[in-house]
């Protein structure tokens, strides 16, 4: 008998370099923060399980590159998603500016069935960043929620990844948007390993024993 399933989640993670794309991910993974910036190189992905109410869920997170000249990439990675993070600097008005520019790119090459519908979250990371007064002549968390309001309502969360602040809530709720989306793209995660029993029954282990 099939104890339960484990589904596999894709999430792609944009935003200009800097923004704290793989520090919010280390942060989420491995406990783990670097005041060392490396500017990620083309795509890498990281995972982490979790339970959902009764399921088994495995979110294979995507780190894309932030600069420019790897935009090209994007259509590789980007197919067979099931929710995007949009990241930005809380601190820097140009990182938020350039949401719609990643939000629209997103669209075009992950080429979901239907985009009007496809889900989104937000992040506004680096809150602790002087201590929050830096954000007077940044982006207000207003702001931020109009846009967010504007583009269907879509969830909107302030994190640090320094601080561990909001990063767990911020990945729960993608992991239960995704959840949610995964139904339309079952014929394109099968390439992965969309459901994998964690048990076989005792039949099947008879069938493939060699000794």
């Amino acid at each position: 008998m099939l104890i339960s399933d484990r589904i596999l989640l894709k999430v792609i993670v944009l935003g200009d370099s800097g923004v704290g794309k793989t520090s919010l991910m280390n942060q989420y993974v491995y406990n783990k923060f670097s005041k060392q910036y490396k500017a990620t190189i083309g795509a890498d992905f990281v995972t982490k399980e979790l339970h959902i109410d009764d399921k088994l869920v495995t979110l294979q997170i995507w780190d894309t590159a932030g600069q420019e000249r790897f935009h090209s990439l994007g259509v590789a990675f980007y197919r067979g998603a099931d929710c995007c993070i949009l990241v930005y600097d809380v601190n820097i008005q140009k990182t938020f500016e350039t949401l719609q520019t990643w939000h629209e790119e997103f669209l075009k090459q992950a080429d979901p069935s239907e985009p009007e519908s496809f889900p989104f979250v937000l992040l506004g990371n680096k809150v602790d960043t002087h201590g929050g007064s830096s954000r007077a002549v940044s982006v207000s968390e207003k702001t931020a929620r109009e846009w967010c309001a504007l583009k269907g309502n879509i969830p909107y969360f302030e994190t640090s990844a320094k601080e561990n602040y909001n990063v767990d809530a911020a990945f729960l709720c993608v992991a239960k948007t995704a959840l949610a989306n995964e139904h339309e793209h079952q014929d394109v995660n099968e390439m992965y390993f969309q459901r994998i029993p964690t048990t076989i029954s005792e039949t099947e282990q008879e069938r493939s024993c060699v000794c």
